[in-house]
């Protein structure tokens, strides 16, 4: 049986466009899934701290199998490796660091991401979903800025970028920018403004599986008059 082609970026693809917006120098902090790739294809050249909520500043990648510590692991439970000059530290010296406002980014997965920046990642309410939120509300609530990468649509094709989330809330008006398969997306006071498409898709094959309006560069420039700027947080 053929596999149906692939329609936009790739997990892989997304994760290497989101890392080339990440500034050299910043102390950052990847969620689970699709976020922890970000770390394989930071540029050459540029170097990023990486701290995890269980205590550690400093994060090296994660070992050749059979090869890794079962006392070095991130929040994930996944294996890592320390860099020279790492850190080791309480987890409420950890979250005092994100509580504190010293960690400037923050990259998580996304269940929805409503048109002002809500977002919803922890849960969709039903009863067998997460019991908690986990380090997720401290991070969005803490770090100077929070990016979203994520797939467009659900797997019934329904859009996560949306009005209003009607999942329970990780935080309000908390995610700058949004990286999906189909475009990257950023969040300012008028709502959701493209960036940048991936490549084969147009605007409109962009908008149609949006569950809010899209702005276009122009057109934002045209309403606000003024510079891009990310969502005030």
């Amino acid at each position: 049986m053929t596999k149906p082609p692939v329609i936009g970026r790739t997990r892989e693809e997304m994760a290497q466009r989101l890392a080339q917006d990440i500034p050299d120098g910043s102390y950052v902090n990847l969620g689970i899934g699709i976020p922890e790739l970000v770390a394989k294809f930071v540029p050459a050249g540029r170097s990023l701290i990486y701290h995890t909520e269980n205590g550690m500043l400093g994060m090296g990648p994660a070992p050749s199998p059979g090869e890794g510590d079962p006392e070095l692991i991130n929040a994930g439970k996944q294996h890592v490796t320390a860099l020279p000059g790492a850190a080791y530290f309480h987890h409420a010296d950890s979250f005092a660091m994100i509580r504190g406002g010293h960690l400037d980014l923050c990259v998580l997965g996304a269940l929805q991401v409503a048109q002002n920046g809500d977002l919803a990642n922890w849960s969709t309410g039903e009863p067998d979903a997460i019991p908690a939120v986990g380090g997720a509300m401290d991070l969005v609530a803490g770090v100077k800025s929070i990016f979203v990468i994520t797939q467009h649509c659900t797997r019934e094709g329904e859009p996560k970028l949306v009005q209003k989330c009607t999942y329970p809330l990780t935080g309000l008006a908390v995610v700058n920018r949004i990286y999906t398969d189909l475009a990257v997306i950023e969040v300012t006071p008028n709502g959701f403004r493209l960036v940048e498409l991936s490549p084969g898709i147009d605007f409109d094959f962009v908008q149609e599986r949006t569950g809010a309006p899209l702005l276009r560069t122009q057109e934002r420039i045209a309403v606000l008059g003024e510079k891009c700027s990310s969502n005030p947080r």
